[in-house]
């Protein structure tokens, strides 16, 4: 079973404050679409370096997330996609994706 999205990191951080939960969840659904945006939009264009870029941004959300196997999938990513290999793409577009209906989910 892959790993899911949680908010371990975050109880962890915040040692289980509310309000400064509330501040990183509200960060992190405030950024997260339009980083993933832009990568996609790099990503499409064909500018691998800025989709690289996307990618190390993205790779903090990732861990904020608590998806420790999908940090090292989306390292190992952003090193290909210097090279303008891409053969992880839809693997990491899949972590996009979970972490994207996991922060639709969040209050």
């Amino acid at each position: 079973m892959k790993e899911q999205p949680n908010l371990s990191y975050i109880h962890q951080l915040s040692g289980r404050d509310p309000v400064f939960e509330e501040k990183l969840i509200s960060i992190i659904k405030k950024e997260f679409p339009e980083e993933k945006a832009r990568y996609f939009k790099h990503l499409e264009e064909k500018n691998y370096k800025l989709t690289a870029e996307d990618v190390h941004k993205l790779k903090h959300k990732i861990s904020i997330l608590g998806l420790e196997a999908s940090y090292y999938l989306a390292e190992n990513y952003e090193n290909e996609l210097l090279e303008n290999e891409l053969s992880k793409k839809n693997e990491f577009e899949e972590v996009l994706q979970s972490m994207q209906n996991f922060i639709d989910e969040l209050k």
